[in-house]
């Protein structure tokens, strides 16, 4: 089930409201356009940010994803007409064939159950056409991003509304935390996460199992130093 802050109808639109620099999707933009793909599956598109911008080049993409709160903002947005909008997961696919495939910020990492993972890189290699190309990130866990997990590093204030994240347990490659939303009339609502932290060798290794050759590991230009990006081939 996806996490509160994505199905919850009184916190999906804040994501955007809180992440509205999305400088993040530059490197997958700029992906798009050296592989020349005319046409993209989003997993995990949530609230359509990469496929609308995506829609406005002229490509041909498909946006998966499990929250129904956020495909309805998706579906609010311009050009989102454009978009064909899956409510689901990369398991249950119907019968596509596309050039390149993206699982954007923590999509992946969101992904913790071993056999979900396997069905995900499954469903995405039947997906892709042959030869077809599958970009995904994850954090670098030797960053270990979650010691900044705390409300005095995280705390932002957007719309009236305050927003941070807690950290509430670490048990590797697992790390769980807490996101509170703090609206100024409706109290306090809370969003529980957990995030599957893989190795590069771990994502190597599972990329292969599944079908895919890798081809890269990339840098996330915004980030640098704290992303690993996945470019892998479909095997034919």
């Amino acid at each position: 089930m996806p996490d509160a802050a994505f199905a919850d109808p009184r916190l999906a639109p804040l994501y955007d409201v809180f992440d509205d620099d999305r400088s993040d999707l530059d490197v997958y933009a700029a992906i798009v356009d050296e592989l020349g793909a005319h046409s993209v599956l989003d997993v995990g598109c949530g609230t359509g940010s990469l496929a609308v911008l995506l829609a406005a080049r002229g490509i041909d993409v498909v946006g998966v994803d499990p929250a129904a709160a956020s495909l309805d903002i998706a579906r609010a947005k311009p050009l989102a007409d454009r978009v064909r909008w899956i409510h689901g997961d990369a398991t249950g696919l119907p019968a596509i064939a596309v050039d390149l495939a993206t699982m954007t910020g923590n999509v992946a990492q969101a992904i913790v159950d071993p056999a979900d993972w396997a069905g995900t890189l499954g469903g995405i290699r039947e997906a892709l056409r042959p030869a077809g190309i599958l970009v995904l990130e994850t954090r670098d866990p030797a960053r270990r991003a979650w010691e900044e997990w705390t409300r005095e590093q995280t705390l932002r204030r957007a719309a009236g509304v305050e927003c941070w994240q807690e950290l509430t347990d670490v048990d590797l490659p697992l790390v769980s935390f807490r996101t509170t939303f703090l609206f100024p009339d409706a109290g306090v609502l809370t969003s529980d996460s957990t995030l599957r932290f893989r190795e590069r060798d771990e994502v190597k290794a599972d990329l292969a199992r599944h079908g895919y050759e890798l081809l890269d590991v990339r840098d996330a230009p915004d980030r640098p130093g704290r992303e690993l990006v996945f470019v892998a081939q479909r095997r034919v």
